[in-house]
């Protein structure tokens, strides 16, 4: 028996890995987040499996669930949205299932952070502008943050930052950030990324505010940084003409070159 923890992805179904897809299908019990993993996916069941849906349960609860499961010898499906290496309560689960001695996996999933950007159809890392991508969230009932984990520290590296859990906090986000990146520095709020229901909205740090809507509350993502403006980057240098790389060598003397012919 073995419980299977699988990234569901950030909603769109078909955002799920075929190796997740194929262990949901092969598990007689699966545990989902009802609240943030698409009923769609739950088709890739078995007939007759088990289905819990894990939002009104405690952390007990599921571990009981998981226990009589692991009785009967049944796997289980375990899945989470987004991928299970970020803010997936993943870490107390696999705790408890070590003490237990109940064997597990791990199958990673689409992070909505990569979900938004591809549906703002930009990459977050470009030549000149910013290499880092800091994935972070502000501090909330669930979780405080350590000391030196704050927007501000943040925000000195000039990375783009992908703020996760905060759209309630977006008037402190927009004061924290505002003195590094400056009040133009581009913002994206992707409410509920690849869902049906998808939300795109793009201001700066000044105006982002008054842009958003009433109904975007929750399940929200905020990117800020000058990669997102699309422009001003410059080109990276592994496409170019004269940039010597190993299936690419420029010259006879190039120590790419003897690789390519199998030399030693």
């Amino acid at each position: 028996m073995t419980v299977h923890f699988i990234g569901a992805g950030p909603g769109a179904p078909d955002l799920l890995t075929l190796r997740g897809r194929d262990l949901i299908a092969s598990c007689p019990v699966c545990l989902y987040a009802g609240s943030l993993v698409p009923e769609a996916i739950l088709g890739h069941c078995p007939e007759g499996a088990k289905i819990i849906n894990t939002a009104p349960l405690n952390l007990d609860k599921i571990m009981d669930e998981i226990k009589a499961a692991h009785a009967a010898g049944q796997d289980v499906a375990r899945l989470h949205s987004g991928d299970l290496s970020v803010w997936s309560a993943l870490g107390e689960q696999l705790r408890r299932l070590k003490a237990e001695g109940i064997p597990f996996s791990i199958t990673p999933g689409v992070p909505a952070f990569a979900a938004a950007a591809a549906a703002l159809g930009t990459e977050l890392t470009l030549p000149g502008l910013a290499q880092s991508v800091v994935l972070t969230r502000t501090p909330g009932r669930a979780s405080s943050m350590p000391e030196g984990e704050t927007l501000v520290n943040f925000a000195a590296t000039g990375a783009t930052l992908a703020i996760h859990l905060s759209i309630q906090n977006l008037e402190k986000v927009v004061a924290d950030l505002s003195p590094a990146y400056g009040a133009d520095c581009p913002v994206a709020v992707v409410y509920r990324a690849s869902w049906p229901d998808q939300q795109i909205i793009r201001g700066t740090l000044s105006d982002i505010q008054s842009k958003l809507g009433e109904g975007v509350t929750r399940t929200a993502l905020i990117l800020v940084g000058p990669a997102l403006a699309g422009e001003g980057f410059d080109e990276s240098c592994l496409y170019a003409v004269d940039y010597d790389r190993r299936y690419r060598p420029q010259t006879a003397d190039s120590p790419w070159a003897s690789w390519q012919h199998g030399d030693d």
